[in-house]
């Protein structure tokens, strides 16, 4: 929102400013003089030449002439009323009925005051009378005349999407702000239109297609706009707002624009999504009306079966509640808010299974909210920049606990703990860890690094780097939810770790003889092949723990052994033993 205002603010200035100074440019402009009469085109030339270009024409066929010559360059046509042949009424109305030289400004030329007002009926931008003011005053309004012009035709040139023809981002907010100025009782929808997965089309069918495609779109909306009174933009690549008159049958307008792309698409590749937020009473900014609009087309990712979305007190709620919960977090950080608990995997090879090791689970115990799941928080913060202090965190607590067990009970328990995508890319990640180690007195191979499967296909090459650099220096690193990425064959076999962990959702129906369960075994001969173990996470029932050891699982995490548990729990486990 702040970003729109920001650029609003800018380009008024901008056009102001060109306004103000446009006429400072230094080249000459040219000006069609159209008269009758000799001295009077003489007198016109000698004030004109010294600062402009001037063509001349004696009568309104002529003048007809040059303007279509020189319509690219003419800045100004200075045309007498009062002509033989062919008047100046009616070069200005030849004028008004062609786009082509509409636009070029005239001002008229006579001595009879009933003709001024016909003259500005019919598009004249001001009139000069006979006989002539001082040169100064024929200077200025000559001048201000052109300065409007070119001002004009920059606001025009820059006011519209140059594929699409409609209103850019920056115009369609300045508009929509006159908009609610004058209209202060109407009710108006903010409705944002994507195109899902764009760049396929763009990919399968080329960019001119397309751009074919996105003027289809363009088209639609633009005349559903223009059917109420609304206005609409491009926004973005593929993205097009909408401010419209409240009643809009939303399902309808998506269903005629889908019904139009079938003659360049199949029904397959068209995916448009649309959001809706319906302010009655303009409670808030009309650039916060189009956040909350497109946070509801946004919230129709991955659900297939909806096209439109209605910003609505729920989506209300969580937008204060992300708010609330990006505001906050400096402040859980230094008040340790976030709990480390820690999950047992069991090692499931021999006879009984033995505690092999610890994963390093984050929660925030918010004083108002009470206790907030990571799927909440951890997303979020990936998204705005904020997961490495986290993880960071994280790093510290569990390293230290390390320790702590290690001091107490004479045991040290391998932790594994999750590294994003944002560390990997950190220059600094190698030289924080061994630091970490050091200032805690323990072995690196007592740190497990798990790193998720899609982030290995980021950017194999880097990660593959960082990733030899870490367990060269002795940390075990771990492919973390394996089998809900892409990764190749190919690229595993290539890809330096030292265990897999199989996603839940692996796991979760797996049945004996079942397609899932042929899968998993599947990973496992691979693991073998690979010479890593194989860590099952969610694990839940006794079931799929039997299926699992018999398969040749070698690790197993889930809640049929136990769920992440405190520190001081942990520890008594330790105690008792590492059989469970």
């Amino acid at each position: 929102m702040k970003s729109n205002e920001t650029n609003s603010v800018a380009l008024r200035t901008i056009l102001y400013q060109v306004n103000v100074k446009l006429g400072d440019i230094d080249f000459f402009r040219t000006i069609l003089v159209v008269d009758d009469e000799a001295v009077n085109r003489e007198i016109l030339g000698m004030i004109l030449e010294q600062d402009y270009e001037v063509i001349y024409a004696t009568n309104g066929r002529e003048a007809l002439a040059q303007i279509y010559a020189h319509q690219k360059e003419l800045s100004l046509v200075l045309l007498d009323i009062l002509m033989p042949e062919v008047d100046g009424f009616t070069v200005l109305e030849a004028m008004q009925a062609d786009e082509m030289i509409r636009g070029i400004p005239v001002i008229v030329l006579t001595s009879e005051k009933s003709s001024e007002v016909k003259s500005l009926q019919l598009g004249a931008a001001d009139f000069l009378t006979k006989p002539y003011d001082l040169p100064e005053v024929i200077l200025a309004r000559v001048r201000h005349s052109i300065d409007l012009y070119e001002s004009e035709n920059l606001i025009k040139a820059t006011e519209l999407d140059e594929l699409t023809g409609l209103y850019t981002r920056d115009f369609f907010f300045e508009y929509g702000h006159e908009f609610d100025k004058h209209r202060t009782e109407t009710v108006m929808d903010a409705i944002v239109l994507n195109f899902n997965r764009f760049h396929i089309i763009n990919e399968l069918h080329g960019r001119a297609y397309g751009d074919n495609v996105l003027r289809a779109i363009a088209s639609e909306v633009f005349q559903l706009a223009e059917s109420v009174g609304g206005i609409a933009c491009r926004y973005d690549a593929d993205t097009f707002y909408i401010y419209v008159v409240h009643s809009i049958n939303y399902k309808k307008l998506l269903d005629r624009i889908q019904t139009n792309l079938t003659e360049l698409l199949t029904e397959t590749e068209i995916q448009i999504r649309m959001g809706v937020f319906q302010d009655v009473y303009r409670e808030v900014p009309l650039e916060q009306r189009f956040d909350r609009a497109l946070q509801a087309c946004n919230s129709l990712r991955g659900k297939y079966g909806s096209k439109v979305a209605v910003y609505d007190k729920e989506m209300h709620d969580r937008e204060v509640f992300v708010a609330r919960l990006l505001s906050d977090f400096d402040t859980a950080l230094k008040e340790k808010q976030f709990k480390v608990f820690y999950q047992p995997k069991y090692n499931i090879k021999g006879k009984f299974p033995v505690l092999s090791s610890l994963e390093a689970l984050v929660s925030w115990q918010h004083p108002e909210f009470g206790r907030i799941s990571p799927t909440d928080f951890i997303p979020l913060f990936e998204k705005n920049g904020l997961v490495q202090k986290l993880d960071h965190y994280v790093w510290k607590v569990a390293a230290e606990q390390i320790r702590d067990w290690k001091d107490k009970l004479g045991v040290t328990i391998p932790v594994s703990v999750n590294v994003s995508r944002v560390d990997i890319y950190d220059a600094k990640l190698f030289d924080y860890l061994l630091k970490l180690m050091k200032d805690n007195g323990i072995e690196p191979s007592a740190y497990l690094l798990e790193i998720t499967e899609s982030a290995y296909t980021d950017n194999s090459d880097q990660i593959v780097s960082v990733v030899n650099r870490l367990r060269e220096a002795g940390f075990r690193v771990e492919m973390d939810d394996f089998g809900s990425g892409y990764s190749s064959l190919n690229m595993l076999t290539s890809l330096p770790i030292d265990a897999l962990k199989l996603d839940m959702a692996c796991v979760r129906n797996i049945a004996g003889g079942s397609k899932e369960m042929r899968m998993v075994e599947l990973v496992l001969d691979i693991a073998r092949y690979l010479g890593v173990p194989v860590v099952a996470e969610g694990v839940e029932t006794k079931e799929q723990y039997e299926l699992l050891k018999k398969a040749g699982c070698d690790i197993i995490q889930g809640f049929y052994f136990s769920r992440a548990i405190p520190p001081e729990l942990v520890a008594k486990l330790l105690k008792q033993g590492v059989r469970a």
